[in-house]
């Protein structure tokens, strides 16, 4: 039981008009290549942090499997079954940024279409979670604030009871609270039901403690795959003075560096070792990781 991406290619501008494919001949347009060659499988019952920066192919990804979106070649299975079969979407459920309800319908309107596309969807559920959110069900969706419009759509995905949740930055827009309130819920929901879930998120920080998995994605490529605990155990940070940290990470695989006055910190891949005397070990949180690995990038 299993997502599986096998050799995924998505290239937008790659088709057209004729006026577009004469201007790509003369090179005035380009075709971007949004995910490039992926390879990837999202095991059941994991919680998968997909992590990258902007434009790294995280929301193209989610797109592409929940069949809003088609692939320039490759093939996608869920469970076995083609992506853009009825039996592969009927276990999938993604939140995104879009909104596919008429914006003029009442969210209780919303909730109780939700049944028709969703055999497990639980409107009691629905209705309980409104309640906690302080979600009108009464309220137009075109009439919500970013932040209640970013609920109304969490509380459909952890309503439908799909064996797949694909969260698309779920937490857009909503305070501390509420975002603290959706991630205990959603650990309530995983632990009940061991579904599937795939987030991608920038406060890598806050949702760190539920990923037991990373994907990050670079330029429509997959970085790292690997559980997130073998990712921030395989790294480490070194500081003290400049010289002395200079003189311990040479030869070894330096993420990131920064330095102020005569001291020095370096995230650095690898086991640390024996420690000089004046230099200082710690650990890597997966955010730190991320941001270290992607300046690591940048200047390769």
């Amino acid at each position: 039981m299993s997502i599986e991406l096998k050799n995924v290619t998505k290239q937008f501008g790659d088709s057209g008009t004729r006026e577009i494919e004469r201007k790509k001949e003369i090179g005035e347009i380009k075709g971007v290549r949004a995910l490039d060659d992926v390879t990837v499988t999202f095991e059941s019952g994991k919680i998968y942090g997909l992590l990258g920066n902007n434009g790294a192919g995280k929301s193209t990804m989610m797109n592409l499997i929940s069949n809003r979106m088609y692939p320039t070649s490759g093939e996608i299975l869920v469970d076995g079954d083609p992506a853009d079969t009825d039996a592969a979407q009927g276990k999938l459920f993604l939140m995104s940024e879009g909104n596919l309800f008429p914006e003029d319908m009442k969210v209780k309107a919303a909730f109780e279409l939700a049944r028709g596309f969703y055999p497990g969807f639980d409107r009691t559920e629905a209705d309980a979670l409104a309640g906690k959110f302080g979600l009108n069900v009464k309220s137009k969706i075109n009439k919500l604030s970013t932040g209640y419009g970013s609920i109304f759509k969490l509380v459909l995905a952890l309503s439908c009871n799909a064996p797949y949740l694909l969260l698309d930055e779920p937490v857009l827009g909503l305070d501390a609270q509420h975002r603290e309130m959706f991630y205990k819920l959603l650990l309530e929901k995983y632990a009940q039901n061991q579904c599937t879930v795939i987030f991608s998120t920038h406060l890598i920080y806050e949702a760190a403690a539920m990923v037991e998995h990373a994907v990050i994605v670079r330029q429509g490529r997959i970085l790292k795959n690997a559980p997130a605990e073998e990712l921030t155990a395989g790294a480490f940070s070194v500081s003290g003075p400049a010289a002395a940290v200079d003189s311990f990470t040479a030869g070894r695989t330096v993420l990131n560096e920064t330095g102020i006055g005569g001291l020095k910190t370096a995230a650095v891949e690898g086991t640390a070792g024996d420690v000089p005397v004046g230099l200082e070990i710690s650990g890597l949180n997966l955010q730190d990781y991320f941001i270290a690995l992607m300046e690591q990038e940048d200047r390769s």
